[in-house]
């Protein structure tokens, strides 16, 4: 299968992995990217099984909205039963690096509040140590230069992303050259430096269920 292919059985085997436990008062929480569209389009066939979603990007609201899936602030939400999303790398701890679209804040939120976090990725993803996809740091404009200067002390090499502003209004930096051994302390420590709002490492909280996308066919992780 191409990874095209990949994607769609993956996100196929979310919505199989949710479906038998929602009822028509759930609401999922739902990531951004290629994957994540894909598992929207999976999810849109039985959208009267539920009650709507939580975005986590303005363009994954748009497209449940194209859907006619109803999509709730955050704020409005009292249960969070699942948040399915893709990844740019995943350990075999399920610890991930995520925010190649930009959306790693809010992404970060969702999964925060979700009960269960569902990873769907094709098996390319699966690396024995984080780091050779950039890790994605969202900063404060005003303090990118700044937080360039503090990431090259922790070994990275910061690359400023042209052109992207997140739907908070921020800039991303993307830091190149890290081989991350302990995802969970270089996130609080990058979390820690004055001017930074999030940074993509999900380790304090990383997925609970990752779904990988194989050529024999979709294999479970479970941390």
């Amino acid at each position: 299968m191409n990874q095209d292919q990949l994607k769609q059985a993956v996100a196929q085997a979310a919505v199989d992995f949710i479906l038998p436990q929602l009822d028509a008062k759930s609401i999922v929480g739902v990531g951004t990217g290629s994957t994540a569209n894909c598992f929207i389009d999976a999810l849109a066939q039985h959208k009267m099984a539920f009650d709507g979603a939580v975005a986590s990007s303005e363009a994954t609201a748009a497209r449940l909205k194209n859907h006619g899936i109803p999509v709730y602030e955050l704020t409005t939400v009292s249960d969070l039963e699942f948040y399915v999303d893709g990844a740019d790398e995943s350990d075999e701890h399920l610890n991930l690096i995520k925010g190649g679209g930009a959306a790693l804040t809010r992404e970060k939120i969702v999964a925060a509040v979700a009960k269960t976090f569902v990873c769907i990725a094709d098996a390319s993803k699966l690396v024995p140590v984080l780091g050779a996809f950039p890790l994605p740091v969202e900063v404060i404009p005003m303090a990118r230069s700044h937080v360039a200067r503090e990431l090259v002390k922790l070994g990275g090499d910061p690359v400023y992303r042209d052109g992207v502003i997140t739907d908070n209004g921020n800039q991303i930096l993307d830091v190149h050259n890290l081989s991350i051994v302990n995802p969970r302390e270089l996130e609080a420590q990058i979390n820690n430096i004055v001017g930074v709002v999030c940074n993509g490492l999900f380790a304090a909280r990383p997925a609970d269920l990752l779904l990988l996308g194989t050529d024999q066919g979709v294999r479970q992780l479970k941390r």
